[in-house]
């Protein structure tokens, strides 16, 4: 079965409080728990803030460093999964429903990506 690694983009510079509703904790939980017994999920984690994080760069045949945080870059990649799914509209579909999780208010986007087998 395919394997998919879906990127979960935010607005670092408009974040949502740092105290999540107990609700969304709750649905979350129930989620990853039913796509974890599913045998769906094999891997997922949120992000430390970009200000921790350092951009590496080839051009020119030399490596450049950058330390964050990377103020030009709107979104950001704040946390991932890695899913095992029959096709890509099952990776979407698992993906969807993490969304609609988020409160309204909230701006969140994921892209899904299959992953190449070598």
């Amino acid at each position: 079965m395919p394997r998919f690694l879906t990127m979960i983009r935010i607005d670092e510079q408009n974040l949502p409080p740092e105290n999540f509703p107990p609700e969304f904790e709750q649905r979350m939980g129930a989620l990853l728990e039913e796509i974890t017994k599913a045998g769906v999920m094999l891997d997922t984690a949120g992000l430390l803030p970009t200000s921790e994080g350092t951009r590496l760069s080839w051009s020119g045949g030399k490596i450049s460093y950058t330390d964050g945080p990377f103020t030009e870059t709107k979104e950001v990649v704040g946390g991932y999964s890695l899913t095992q799914c029959k096709d890509k509209a099952e990776a979407i579909e698992w993906t969807k429903r993490f969304l609609e999780i988020h409160p309204a208010e909230w701006n969140v986007s994921a892209e899904v990506r299959e992953i190449q087998e070598m």
